[in-house]
């Protein structure tokens, strides 16, 4: 499957990369400040389409976008969103100011970046003022991955569908570890 990155272009009002079909409630926003974050966002995209989770995914950058952004977080409850994966590199601002505008549960990815791999990113994304909370991951790639399986198990509390399915990743994962052999010496 091919992937596109969602584009900040100003024509595009939604900037949205994936709109789930007709009739499926989105669950689940994943925003990045910028489409150059997708390389990293894509991971947790595929772990959402491998559960089947319905979601969104777009543009909504903290300093190009402040409009866009307090819009997207302030309706994000009504419009049904459960979780909110944001990613960010550099000063990685998104996470933080979405979790001060919505109630919805921000999980928080840290962007690699090029001068300091993402532990600016870290650091800004971790440390948020008591009282807006932000579920802070793994810089990248798997930091990505496991802010959308925090959101799968999250969403599985009241789905036991979800939750066998869920279960049934774990055990694949321990079933391919317990399968691993090292190469002789």
């Amino acid at each position: 499957m091919t992937t596109t990155p969602p584009t900040a272009s100003p024509t595009s009002p939604a900037h949205t990369a994936h709109t789930p079909a007709p009739g499926a409630a989105v669950t689940v926003g994943v925003v990045m400040g910028s489409n150059s974050d997708w390389d990293t966002m894509q991971h947790a995209v595929q772990i959402l389409q491998q559960f089947g989770i319905a979601y969104e995914a777009r543009v909504v950058s903290a300093h190009r976008m402040p409009d866009a952004l307090f819009d997207y977080a302030e309706a994000a409850l009504a419009r049904g969103l459960q979780a909110i994966i944001a990613g960010a590199g550099g000063a990685a601002h998104l996470p933080g100011m979405l979790a001060a505008k919505t109630t919805v549960p921000v999980l928080g990815v840290p962007v690699a970046s090029k001068h300091l791999q993402g532990v600016d990113s870290l650091h800004s994304i971790v440390q948020m003022p008591k009282g807006i909370p932000v579920a802070t991951f793994a810089i990248g790639h798997a930091g990505a991955a496991n802010a959308a399986l925090f959101a799968v198990a999250m969403l599985a509390l009241q789905d036991p569908a979800l939750a066998a399915q869920l279960q049934a990743f774990r055990v694949a994962q321990t079933a391919a570890a317990e399968a691993m052999t090292l190469p002789p010496l």
